[in-house]
């Protein structure tokens, strides 16, 4: 997928601050500090559309970008964040199942796991969660450029046997890196399979009107 543009929109605090739409959403959830902001301006190829931070929780936010004035790229606030106030927890639990579950034209939702890490129970919970909810996902593990390639293989493979052994069935699995653009490809060439289809415009039959010549 070419971007042609991407911009911001609006930040929310819950869902009835979130503007209206019909364009289809995309949205990007994960734990605090596993690379979303560098994983969405890769996506988009931008270098600020996402504001990058080294401190864990910083997006506090529901942010909505458009993208090609065709959809709607989501970034959600991160979870697991323990510095936070257990009050602040809850709100973000609140807020963010609502969005997920509530928002009319949200079309896939896509779960970012740190592949340096060994799989969390956190992680695995919040796929859970979206699966008994009905909700469409997909996994996305992130820095596999920080890590060697046995490493991100076996951290990967050992998330995925958790969610085969949890029942989970994500739709897809992708390997990114926000540095190489590993899986940029992949991802956009799935969500621009997601879009509705451009009609093709109807064209006028030529008419001969040689013979309509005057007297």
């Amino acid at each position: 997928m070419k971007i042609d543009s991407a911009r911001f929109i609006a930040s929310a605090t819950d869902l009835e601050a979130c503007p209206p739409s019909n364009q289809p959403e995309f949205a990007f959830v994960g734990r605090s500090n596993v690379g979303k902001s560098s994983l969405i301006n890769m996506l988009t190829n931008s270098k600020q559309l996402a504001k990058t931070s080294g401190t864990p929780g910083k997006t506090k936010l529901i942010n909505l970008f458009r993208i090609n004035n065709a959809w709607t790229l989501v970034d959600l606030p991160g979870y697991g964040y323990a510095k936070l106030s257990k009050q602040k927890q809850h709100d973000f639990n609140i807020h963010v199942s609502e969005y997920l579950n509530e928002r009319e034209n949200l079309k896939h939702i896509f779960l970012l796991v740190d592949s340096m890490l060994e799989p969390l129970d956190g992680d695995l919970a919040f796929a859970e969660w979206l699966q008994e909810c009905g909700l469409p996902y997909s996994i996305i593990f992130t820095k596999t450029d920080r890590s060697s390639d046995a490493k991100v293989k076996n951290h990967s493979g050992q998330f995925l046997q958790g969610c085969e052994a949890w029942g989970l069935k994500p739709h897809n699995t992708y390997s990114c890196s926000a540095k190489t653009k590993q899986g940029r490809g992949q991802i956009m060439k799935w969500i621009e399979s997601q879009l509705p289809k451009k009609k093709k415009g109807k064209t006028s039959p030529t008419i001969n009107v040689g013979w309509m010549k005057k007297r």
